[in-house]
């Protein structure tokens, strides 16, 4: 009777899931895994310049353009892209970081007088607070060297034969 049970058709990726995270525990339930997001090296530095363009706009609108808030959330924003980066492209992660960080300062800059006035208030944003930019592009890079240090590692791992 064992061999005739019903089975549950289920979409590939739960199965993949399932697969990863092998049997439950009797006794315990399944623990559902999130969603990991693995974006190419263009959607990487979309994401990045979006959501710093984002975070210079709720900066300016709640902190008063404090260049210090913006610094300091600018530093997840660059893990999170090294993190959700396809492995094929993690060279790109800690090259859309000062690109991102450059895209979003534009709110919290405090340039006035026309054109001028902007760009100046940008350049002087950006030379003034380099160390959150160097300090994100380094978080970004060290994470895309871990990741492909354990990429490699995996790989020249011999498999073991059951």
């Amino acid at each position: 009777m064992e061999r005739y049970k019903a089975r549950t058709v289920r979409h590939p990726a739960e199965r993949a899931a399932a697969k990863a995270s092998g049997p439950a525990a009797p006794g315990r339930p399944a623990v559902r895994r999130l969603p990991r997001p693995r974006l190419t090296g263009i959607g990487g530095g979309i994401f990045a310049c979006a959501a710093m363009f984002l975070v210079g706009g709720i900066d300016w609108l709640l902190f008063d353009a404090s260049l210090f808030a913006y610094g300091l959330l600018f530093l997840p924003v660059a893990a999170a892209t090294a993190l959700w980066v396809r492995p094929a492209d993690l060279i790109t992660a800690p090259i859309t970081a000062p690109i991102a960080f450059a895209a979003g300062v534009w709110p919290v800059s405090g340039g006035s007088g026309g054109f001028a006035g902007e760009v100046m208030g940008l350049v002087s944003a950006l030379s003034l607070h380099a160390g959150w930019l160097y300090a994100g592009t380094l978080v970004a890079a060290l994470i895309a060297v871990v990741r492909k240090a354990v990429l490699i590692g995996r790989r020249r791992m011999p498999r073991r034969v059951a």
